[in-house]
């Protein structure tokens, strides 16, 4: 079974577009989850850190998550999957 990345962003903020650019040039399966609007994506992202606090863009594999990853980290990560 593949690993699943999901990004956990927002349409309006650059960063989580740059992640979407990232990911679809080379040609990774992602699902993408707005936490401005989607409350049960905002609540999943929340569960992932202890201050319960919207930290996005945040992508997660597996059971890491990468909060504003440089491309080298991004890339070491999805190269494991």
């Amino acid at each position: 079974m593949k690993t699943l990345i999901k990004l956990y962003g927002a349409e309006r903020c650059h960063k989580t577009h740059y992640y979407k650019i990232f990911l679809e040039t080379r040609n990774i399966h992602y699902a993408f989850l707005d936490v401005v609007q989607n409350e049960v994506n905002a609540e999943e992202l929340r569960n992932l850190y202890e201050n319960r606090k919207l930290n996005f863009p945040t992508i997660s594999i597996g059971d890491k998550k990468l909060r504003n990853p440089s491309d080298k980290e991004l890339q070491k990560w999805i190269d494991t999957i």
